[in-house]
C-alpha cells in the first residue's frame, strides 16, 4: 500500500506541473508584450523628439536665413566732400596767386538691396552744376550673371577705371573711359571670365530731346554736336547730335595675376529728325598686379562716321564744351606702386605714372595729344588725397584741348583732398 499511493499521486503532479509550465510561458508571453509596448513607445518618443528637434533646428534655420537677409537688405547711404589746390602755369593770373583754393564736389551715394533687388545711385554737387553719376537698378538672375537697367556704366576698356591718378586717361576726354549711359547691361562673372553685354537708348541725359537746361552739364564725355567749318573749339552747339541705340560688349579673361582684354562699342548718331551718322570704338587692354605693383595697358581706336563727312565734332561736360576730332587712335600705359605706412592716420601711399597718347587724328590735326601723370595718392582714413604734377600739350584742363594743334607743353600742380563717407 505505501508504494501504491505515491504511483496513484503521479497523475495529480503531472497535471500540476503542467499547469506551472502555461502560467510561466503565459508571464513570459506577457512580459514580451509589455516589453513590445513599451519598445514601441519608446520608439514614439524618439520620433517625436527627433521631429521636436528637426523643427527646432529648421526654425533656427529659417531665423537664421531671415536674420541674414534683414542685414542684408537696406540701403547705405554714403558720399564725399572734396576740395582742390591748383598750380597752372599756364594761366597767368593763377600763376599770380600761387595757385587757387576751390571746392570741387559733394556727392551722395545710395548702394544696397531690398528684397533681392539692388539699388546703386550717386548724385553730384558741383559749385556749378548738379549731374546724376549713375543710377541703376539691378538683379542677379543667376549666380554667375547680374543685370543692371538705368544709367550703368559702359562696358569698355579697363575696368573700373584706365587709370590712378585723378585725370583719368586720356581715353575719358573722348567718353572712352567711366562713361555712363542710359541702358540696359548685362555682367557675367564665372571662372576666370567676364563678359558683359549692353545696350544703352541714348546717353545719360536723355538723348537729342532730353528734358534738360544745358547738355553739358554731365560728369562723362559725350558727343553733343557737329563742329562745323570756323566754328570756335569751346562754343556753343549750333548742330546738336546725340547718342542713340549703341551696342557694348566686353571680354576679359583672367591669366594667372593678369587680365587680357577687349572691348567693342557701336552706335547710331541722331539729330532732332533722322540718323546723321554712326561710330564705332574698340579697345585691346590688360592690367597686371604683381605684388604691391599694377600695371594698365590700353590701345584704342575710335570713329565717327558722319554723313556730312565732318571732322570735328563737340563734347560736352563739366559746364562747357569742347571739341573732338572725329577719328583717332589712342595708347596709354600707367605704373603704380602701393605702399603701406604707419604715420598716424596714414595707411598708405600709392605711387603711379600714367601716361597717355592721341595720335592719327582727322583733319588737318597734326600734333598729337600728350599727357604725363606722376602722383602719389595718400589714404589716412575717411580721407584720400591726390597729389599730382601734370604735363602736357594739347589737353583739357592743362591749357589745351584734345583739338588742339601746337606743339606747347604745360604743367600743373593740382591736389585733390576729399573725405569719403
Amino acid at each position: 500500500m505505501k508504494r501504491l499511493i505515491p504511483l496513484l499521486l503521479l497523475p495529480t503532479m503531472a497535471v500540476a506541473a503542467d499547469i506551472d509550465v502555461e502560467q510561466r510561458i503565459n508571464r513570459l508571453e506577457q512580459e514580451l508584450i509589455d516589453l513590445k509596448q513599451e519598445l514601441a513607445s519608446s520608439k514614439a518618443k524618439q520620433a517625436e523628439e527627433k521631429q521636436r528637434a528637426q523643427l527646432a533646428k529648421t526654425t533656427e534655420l529659417e531665423t537664421e536665413k531671415k536674420a541674414q537677409q534683414d542685414s542684408k537688405d537696406g540701403i547705405r547711404v554714403g558720399g564725399a566732400v572734396r576740395f582742390q589746390y591748383s598750380y597752372e602755369d599756364y594761366n597767368e593770373g593763377n600763376r599770380d596767386r600761387n595757385g587757387d583754393v576751390d571746392f570741387d564736389v559733394f556727392r551722395l551715394d545710395l548702394n544696397g538691396e531690398i528684397g533681392d533687388v539692388v539699388l546703386s545711385a550717386q548724385y553730384r554737387w558741383y559749385q556749378y552744376m548738379n549731374v546724376v553719376h549713375h543710377a541703376w537698378v539691378g538683379y542677379n538672375l543667376t549666380p554667375t550673371w547680374q543685370v543692371q537697367a538705368g544709367v550703368t556704366q559702359v562696358p569698355f576698356g579697363n575696368l573700373d577705371y584706365n587709370s590712378h591718378s585723378f585725370f583719368f586717361s586720356s581715353n575719358y576726354y573722348v567718353g572712352l573711359e567711366d562713361d555712363y549711359d542710359a541702358g540696359v547691361s548685362f555682367i557675367g562673372k564665372w571662372d576666370n571670365h567676364d563678359l558683359r553685354l549692353a545696350y544703352f537708348i541714348t546717353d545719360e541725359m536723355g538723348g537729342i530731346d532730353g528734358y534738360v537746361s544745358n547738355r553739358s552739364d554731365r560728369y562723362s564725355y559725350d558727343v553733343v554736336g557737329i563742329r562745323p567749318t570756323g566754328e570756335g573749339i569751346y562754343d556753343d552747339i549750333s548742330q546738336a547730335i546725340a547718342e542713340h541705340n549703341s551696342l557694348a560688349a566686353r571680354y576679359s579673361y583672367q591669366w594667372g595675376n593678369t587680365e587680357l582684354g577687349g572691348s567693342l562699342q557701336y552706335g547710331d548718331l541722331r539729330d532732332a529728325n533722322s540718323s546723321v551718322g554712326t561710330r564705332q570704338a574698340w579697345a585691346l587692354h590688360s592690367k597686371t598686379q604683381i605684388d604691391r605693383w599694377n600695371l594698365q595697358l590700353q590701345y584704342t581706336g575710335y570713329e565717327y562716321d558722319m554723313d556730312n563727312a565732318a571732322t570735328r565734332l563737340a563734347v560736352g561736360a563739366y559746364h562747357f564744351f569742347d571739341t573732338i576730332p572725329s577719328e583717332a587712335e589712342l595708347v596709354s600705359a600707367n605704373l603704380a606702386y602701393q605702399l603701406p605706412v604707419k604715420w598716424g592716420p596714414v595707411t598708405s601711399l600709392t605711387f603711379y605714372n600714367d601716361y597717355s597718347q592721341m595720335f592719327n587724328k582727322s583733319g588737318d590735326l597734326t600734333e598729337d595729344t600728350v599727357m604725363n601723370v606722376l602722383g602719389v595718392a595718400v589714404s589716412a582714413g575717411g580721407l584720400y588725397t591726390y597729389i599730382d604734377l601734370v604735363s602736357a600739350k594739347n589737353h583739357p584742363f592743362i591749357g589745351g584741348t584734345m583739338a588742339g594743334n601746337t606743339d606747347d607743353w604745360n604743367s600743373r600742380v593740382n591736389i585733390n583732398l576729399g573725405y569719403y563717407f
